[in-house]
């Protein structure tokens, strides 16, 4: 009885050691296989996130886009600055600093800041242009017969090259040319010298480059407006609102960024206007716009100081107005939806 007592408890407690050891080691055994699990691939994720080569990929995609904008964009801006306190003809190797006497000069000399009043018909030309092609574009967005034809009128102007739209409308102006003719076939005699006055012949350059450019204007309206969602015009027609209450409420405040980036390309277009009257006109009988006057300064001349320095002056402008435009119409959101 004595010794059957006695057995009992120590061999429970030698049961209960050897539980407790093998439980130990069953766990240090499943940390071991979680760490050996875990342990390389976590290891390369962190060196990937911590590597220097990660942080400069992005630089390495944007190194060439970047090297050709400095070289051909903010090298030249920065040469055309130094050349403008200068009094360089463009071919000598010696040039003087003469500070800020070309931009007195430009602004002193009626003969150089004159041109920019050329540039009022171009502005006013934008205008027309605008609103054309705004009309076009909400009129074919909507569901008509032969809408793709019609866009493809309105756009093909803008494809074509500007020196063959000058000639092309050279010949179109001219005395006898098409114009005359086609108002001779309606009945209209005309000996008018549409290119030998300076009110005529800004008016038809304008009118020509009103031609080219609508079609830019089209694409960019009826692109911003195709992105309105079509549940919108089904709600407004279920509510009764017609054409006229769709555009005012949905379509002019949807493309409003689209409008404001449209004015700020018409008024720096219209002051840097070059092609068309160098093409017809060189710049004859008071067509002479600023961009052309530089262009003589600089390689007629050989003033390119000068010249540098009007260039400079036409920058300012154009940055001066865009900014002043964005501080009046600023680009708020619309959430129409």
């Amino acid at each position: 009885m004595t010794h059957t007592t006695d057995t009992a408890p120590e061999g429970a407690a030698m049961t209960g050691r050897s539980s407790t050891r093998k439980a130990k080691a069953d766990t240090r055994g499943s940390r071991r296989n979680q760490a050996g699990r875990r342990g390389p691939t976590a290891g390369r994720t962190r060196s990937w996130r911590d590597s220097p080569l990660r942080r400069i990929t992005p630089w390495l995609f944007l190194a060439a886009p970047l090297a050709l904008l400095i070289t051909f964009t903010y090298v030249p801006v920065a040469s055309m600055i130094s050349y403008s306190f200068t009094d360089w003809d463009g071919v000598s190797p010696d040039r003087e600093n003469v500070g800020f006497d070309n931009y007195v000069s430009i602004f002193t000399r009626p003969e150089l800041f004159r041109v920019f009043f050329v540039s009022g018909y171009y502005l006013a030309a934008s205008v027309v242009q605008i609103v054309v092609a705004l009309y076009f574009a909400v009129i074919l967005s909507f569901n008509l017969r032969f809408r793709n034809f019609f866009k493809g009128i309105l756009f093909f102007p803008y494809l074509i090259n500007g020196v063959a739209i000058g000639f092309v409308f050279l010949y179109f102006f001219q005395d006898g040319g098409t114009l005359d003719s086609v108002l001779a076939w309606l009945g209209v005699s005309t000996d008018h010298a549409w290119l030998g006055d300076p009110t005529s012949a800004n008016v038809s350059l304008a009118g020509v480059s009103v031609w080219r450019f609508t079609g830019l204007n089209f694409v960019l309206f009826l692109g911003a407006i195709q992105s309105i969602p079509s549940e919108l015009y089904e709600a407004a027609e279920l509510d009764g609102a017609g054409k006229w209450q769709q555009f005012r409420h949905i379509i002019a405040p949807s493309i409003k960024p689209v409008i404001s980036l449209s004015a700020i390309l018409a008024i720096s277009g219209s002051l840097s206007v070059f092609e068309i009257p160098y093409i017809m006109t060189g710049g004859a009988t008071g067509t002479q716009t600023f961009v052309i006057q530089t262009i003589k300064l600089a390689f007629q001349f050989n003033k390119t100081g000068l010249a540098s320095a009007a260039a400079v002056v036409l920058l300012l402008i154009i940055l001066l107005i865009t900014w002043i435009q964005r501080r009046l119409v600023p680009d708020d959101k619309v959430d129409l939806v």
